[in-house]
């Protein structure tokens, strides 16, 4: 990158009256391979400002202006382009004044003038580069993380998911996470991340549930050099690697209360300490987390603290699980297989009416996860272009089992039956009612009594 030469569209124009010295000028740019118009006065430059050069070479002293004069008509219509200033006249007040006022650099016409001006475009075509690499990169995170690119589905349910998401990226609330295992919690916290002001800054991950006890506290808030017996080297924890951006920590139900302490003490104080150490590391840490548990019955139960559920808390959003989500099953079901096809070059494949019934009445015990390892071996199951019921390997039985399960009540079962068929027939009472042989009284009753 240091030896990077501008491209050839690198438009720089010479604004100078000496017309010697521009020939000059001129020649050694085109030898940079540059795009090179000469300017002999102030007013011809100004007249094609609208092609917008990248660089300009301001001769300080012309016949019909001041070079201040024309630098303030660039700063006013063209900002973005760079003036290096070239003069005869050794004057530092002047190259400070002209700095001040917008100019990139200002060189004396000497010997090696050619030279400088060559180094000093280039320097500044790497610095352009990496503005444009920079901006490409933050609309590629952008576009990645658009939260409709990032979550598939327009269900009503989804549709206040995205609601919530876009409350999330205002400020910088905490925001606690709900839903069960599969659901998405993780792209729902990036999400609200790369669509925040702290999208620039690191989003740092923790599975709760996946690091041993012994290892949590070091995991989170570091350790130094000798701290316990095989600490042999200063570890970095995640609060402080996530610093200025975002810290996810998923399954923190799962978190001992020992621990639970000293999370809610860094919480609260915005500092730290090592492990084993003494200094104080001030934090400036969004906290996401999320859980499959229900942290509020947990918390009356003594089982997690109170005072920390409620410091985590902020904006409560809870995921609906697959089953809830009407069509977005298909509309899940036809991405992952799009998807698939596509990563693996293999023909596309569309899906049978048949499939989708079935894709649409099946319980999902495993949501979005499960419903993704279903399509992605119905394609390899599948020889034709097709996918038919018999390449969907679904548990029906073990779906049924999950159901059942959850212990609910008779009437929340029901209520579940009728919300079931309410979604697959997009809100239809009278043909749910006769599909289901009941009355639409008992229907509408019972969404009373839900909505009250």
């Amino acid at each position: 990158m240091a030896n990077q030469k501008p491209r050839n569209n690198y438009k720089v124009y010479i604004v100078e009256d000496n017309v010697l010295y521009a020939r000059v000028l001129k020649k050694q740019l085109l030898d940079d391979q540059l795009q090179v118009k000469v300017f002999h006065n102030g007013t011809d430059f100004i007249n094609a400002m609208s092609e917008k050069p990248d660089v300009v070479t301001l001769d300080y002293t012309l016949p019909d202006m001041t070079g201040k004069e024309v630098l303030a008509k660039i700063q006013e219509k063209i900002p973005n382009t760079h003036v290096i200033v070239i003069s005869a006249q050794d004057d530092i007040s002047t190259a400070i004044e002209l700095m001040k006022n917008g100019a990139y650099d200002y060189i004396m016409k000497a010997p090696d003038t050619r030279e400088k001006l060559s180094n000093i475009i280039r320097n500044i075509y790497r610095t352009d580069q990496l503005q444009t690499e920079n901006t490409n990169l933050k609309e590629a995170v952008a576009e990645k993380y658009n939260f409709k690119n990032l979550i598939k589905g327009n269900s009503r349910e989804i549709e206040h998911v995205f609601e919530l998401m876009n409350k999330a990226t205002q400020t910088n609330i905490s925001v606690s996470i709900s839903g069960e295992t599969g659901t998405g919690k993780e792209l729902v916290a990036k999400g609200i991340h790369y669509n925040s002001k702290r999208s620039a800054k690191p989003f740092i991950a923790v599975n709760v549930s996946a690091i041993p006890d012994g290892l949590i506290e070091s995991e989170l808030f570091g350790h130094e050099k000798g701290a316990f017996t095989g600490a042999d080297f200063q570890k970095i924890g995640k609060f402080e690697a996530a610093n200025g951006g975002t810290l996810f920590l998923d399954e923190i139900a799962d978190l001992n209360l020992n621990l639970q302490a000293k999370l809610l003490r860094v919480l609260q104080e915005r500092e730290l300490v090592r492990l084993g150490g003494h200094d104080v590391i001030p934090l400036d840490v969004r906290i996401i987390s999320a859980t499959h548990k229900n942290l509020a019955t947990l918390s009356g139960d003594d089982q997690f603290r109170q005072d920390l559920y409620y410091r985590l808390l902020g904006l409560p959003i809870e995921i609906p699980p697959l089953r809830q989500r009407g069509n977005d099953k298909i509309l899940l079901a036809k991405f992952f297989v799009d998807e698939f096809c596509r990563d693996n070059e293999m023909e596309p494949k569309t899906l049978s009416s048949e499939a989708k019934q079935m894709l649409s009445n099946y319980h999902y015990p495993g949501n979005i996860r499960e419903l993704k390892a279903i399509m992605e071996l119905a394609c390899v199951m599948c020889s034709r272009d097709v996918i038919k019921p018999s390449h969907l390997n679904m548990n029906v039985d073990e779906s049924v089992q999950n159901l059942l399960a959850q212990e609910k009540t008779l009437e929340e079962y029901n209520n579940e039956i009728v919300k079931f068929f309410l979604n697959k027939y997009n809100q239809n009472v009278r043909l749910v009612a006769s599909k289901l042989g009941i009355g639409k009284s008992t229907i509408y009753r019972m969404l009373q009594k839900h909505m009250d």
